[in-house]
Formats: structure tokens, C-alpha cells, sequence
């Protein structure tokens, strides 16, 4: 069911539109006793999920058993701090935690011949759908899945029944799905509403999930044109009809689709946002397909302090490093600890330039030795931040005092950057 839908690339829904559709949504539900919400975690701070959460807790509290499961997928857990800022007002006591490797449910597999048929041969595992044992076990009346529609390197355009299958999920589900598209091609994916990814959680949802009562709450954000976040979409309802339609409003406002390769792009990694490469690495998915041969990528990470997330992913990056499919696969073959991390070894391929482009890392916190033995070029953070200060730059070309020309990103996660080719052919 579609409880409501509305946005377009000039759309700008405000707190108090999204409150109308919220109530109206809630007056068709009937009396809520008990509600399980599920947001993103904080690397997803702009996504609008935040806000969208208080006004459900603000509108049942009264009424209504709440609790509040960050999909954290393989992120730390939020901190306090963390929570006070992306959910004002909440109590800490009603927030759950998600460990992807624990407190898991086996609802079912999707089998190997399916994985075969829409890998096009590239795999034929079959995979585990686990999900946090909560969702099957709390006996709610309503599950809110909040989330932001945005170009993604796994499935193509996250959220939707991603925030469930790997936010909530489990370790074969993340491992193999994100194995899955690195190995289909990121850049056959990116942007684009129905992938190999999403087919497989398509199965998971029909076959596994059909007595779950999900709602999904899915918003679509963009810059206008003075600089400033806003909601361009806001789509309700329990089935795909409320992401395929975010979805065409996603594709209208979050691909920047250029007419040449790019030569020099800087992108700049909010130290409140990205903390490690396994997030600020967005800086090279997002950019990889407009990044013109043997052309520049700095990143910029003033908080960045480590490779992964998870301590066991952490030491299998530092280990294997971001250098190229070919190798990633071998070493996957070869190595027991890798081929028992597939997400692992995608985040790695996907990480990689696959030796077309130069990536110089400016982290905060990390060495030049780890940087290096990464596999990544080492950038001085205090050397590059004066030379291309994101205070003085804006999103898009740019041309220093010194005539040297750069296009500038401010934030890798909201966006994908390619060429009108790739996707107008």
C-alpha cells in the first residue's frame, strides 16, 4: 500500500508537509500499540531520518510502546553525543543496538541458482537472510523503516529494503550482497533503481518477509541553489511502488551527469560525517566513473583514523589493501580470513582505481606508512587544506588564484558524478 508519494527536481518539503503526510499516513494505520522504528545510524546524519524519527516518537509516544533500532549495518554504535544530535529529545532508553554478527534470525536462503541467474554466471552462492531478531520477535503492530533514497556503489540507490537486509542484517547477507555487486561492476549499478543486489533483497522481502508489517518512510535530498540541504521527495508505503518513485527523483537531482572526463577533483570529507576509509572511500565510488584517465583524486579526511569500522574489516584493509579487482579476487581464492569477509574484499575492489587514476588520501589521523600500505598515494592534510580550502571553494569547477582548475566536492555522500554517456547512450 502507497500512503503517500510526493516530489519532483523543484519540489521543497518542509517540516511541516512532512508532518501533514506523517498524520495523514498514521490516521489510516488505526491505533498503534506497539511501534520498532528504524533509522540510519549517523554517517547518514543528512538524510532527513533523524527528524523524520522525532516527529514519530513525538506523535505516539503517548500511546505507544517505541523502540528505536539504528541500522548500523557494520558502523560503530552511536555514541550519546551522536544520539542527541541526530534525535533531539529521544530518551536514550528506547534505542536498541545491531550487532550484524549476533542476535541474528535465520528467516530463509536465497538460493543459488537465483544469485546465479541475476549475476549473470558471476556467482551462484546462495545466501542467509538474517535480520536483528527483534524485528520478528516484538510483536509490533507497526515496523517504521526511515531512510534516504541516494546513488549507492553496492545496490545502486540505497535504502528502501537495504535499511533491513543489511542495516539490521547479518554477516552472510552484507558479505555476500556487497561480493555480489563488486563483482557484477559498480559502475553497471550505480544510480540505477533495479540491480543484482536489489533483486536478491527483492526475494528476501517476498519470501521472507511478506508477515513483517514494514513501512517504509524514504525522502530524497538535494541542494538548491544557494548551497542548502533540502527534501526534494518524501515517499510512504509498505511495498516498492513508494522507492520506485523516489527513486525517478533521486536520478533527477543526485546525478551531476557531466560532458567530459574530469582531470583534478578534490573532495572534502566532514569530520563530523567520516571517520574512516570505509566510509570516506564514498570519495572514490561516487566519482570513480567521471574521473578522467591518469587523472587526480584528492581526498581530503581531517577525521579520518582508521580503514574500517568493524576491528577484524579494519585488519583485513590494512592487510590487503585497495589494489584492484584482479588482486582482491586472488586473494580471496587464496586466503581464508578474506574469503570469510566478502564485504570485506568489495569494499576493496570498489576502493580501488583499478590503476586508471591517481588517489592521494589526506587523512587526519592515519600515517603515511598505512596510508601507503593501503595502496593509496600519502597527501600532508595541513598542506592541502590551505592549498584548496573548502571555506573559499564551491561544489562544482573551480579555478585557483594560480589558474590551476579543480572540480570541488563537499560532500561525496550526496551525490554520484559520472558522464551523460554512461547513462544516455
Amino acid at each position: 500500500m502507497e500512503y503517500f508519494g510526493e516530489g519532483s527536481a523543484t519540489s521543497i518539503i518542509d517540516r511541516k508537509r512532512a508532518g501533514e503526510l506523517i498524520d495523514g499516513m498514521l490516521a489510516q494505520m488505526g491505533e498503534l500499540k506497539r511501534v520498532l522504528i528504524l533509522p540510519p545510524d549517523y554517517t547518514r546524519l543528512h538524510s532527513w531520518a533523524g527528524e523524520l524519527t522525532v516527529m514519530l516518537y513525538e506523535r505516539l509516544r503517548d500511546h505507544a510502546h517505541i523502540e528505536i533500532l539504528p541500522t548500523l549495518g557494520t558502523h560503530f554504535p552511536m555514541t550519546r553525543a551522536e544520539l542527541d544530535s541526530m534525535f533531539p529529545g529521544i530518551p536514550h532508553s528506547l534505542f536498541r543496538p545491531h550487532d550484524w554478527r549476533n542476535g541474528l534470525m535465520r528467516l530463509g536462503d536465497v538460493p543459488g541458482d537465483f544469485l546465479r541467474e541475476v549475476s549473470q554466471g558471476r556467482v551462484d552462492y546462495p545466501i542467509r537472510c538474517e535480520i536483528n531478531r527483534l524485528l520478528v520477535e516484538g510483536q509490533w503492530d507497526r515496523i517504521f523503516s526511515v531512510g534516504q533514497l541516494v546513488p549507492h556503489e553496492v545496490i545502486g540507490i540505497a535504502n528502501y529494503n537495504k535499511n533491513i537486509f543489511v542495516g539490521a542484517g547479518g554477516s552472510d547477507t552484507i558479505n555476500k550482497s556487497h561480493f555480489l555487486g563488486a563483482v557484477y561492476g559498480m559502475e553497471r549499478m550505480m544510480g540505477r533503481a533495479m540491480t543484482p543486489v536489489r533483486q536478491v533483497f527483492n526475494y528476501m522481502t517476498e519470501h521472507f518477509c511478506q508477515d513483517l508489517p514494514i513501512t517504509y518512510l524514504l525522502t530524497v535530498r538535494a541542494r538548491d541553489v544557494s548551497g542548502a540541504l533540502v527534501t526534494r521527495g518524501f515517499y510512504g508505503g509498505d511495498d516498492d511502488a513508494c522507492f520506485l518513485k523516489g527513486a525517478d527523483v533521486c536520478q533527477q537531482v543526485n546525478l551531476d551527469l557531466l560532458d567530459a572526463p574530469l582531470k583534478k577533483v578534490v573532495v572534502y570529507l566532514d569530520p563530523t560525517e567520516f571517520k574512516s576509509t570505509w566510509l570516506g572511500n564514498k570519495a572514490i565510488y561516487r566519482t570513480r566513473m567521471a574521473m578522467a584517465d591518469d587523472g587526480d583524486l584528492i581526498v581530503m579526511g581531517p577525521a579520518v583514523r582508521e580503514f574500517g569500522e568493524d576491528k577484524e574489516i579494519d585488519r583485513l584493509i590494512r592487510k590487503y589493501g585497495y589494489r584492484g579487482t584482479d588482486h582482491i579476487l586472488r586473494m580471496v581464492k587464496e586466503n581464508e580470513d578474506l574469503g570469510a569477509n566478502l564485504s570485506a574484499a568489495a569494499h576493496l575492489i570498489h576502493g580501488s582505481s583499478e590503476g586508471r587514476f591517481k588517489i592521494t588520501y589526506c587523512p587526519g589521523h592515519l600515517t603515511r606508512e598505512a596510508i601507503e600500505g593501503a595502496g593509496f598515494a600519502y597527501g600532508d592534510l595541513t598542506e592541502m587544506m590551505e592549498r584548496y580550502n573548502p571555506e573559499t571553494l564551491s561544489d562544482g569547477p573551480n579555478t585557483l588564484p594560480d589558474g590551476e582548475a579543480i572540480f570541488y566536492i563537499s560532500n561525496p555522500a550526496l551525490g554520484l558524478w559520472g558522464l551523460k554517456s554512461q547513462f544516455h547512450s
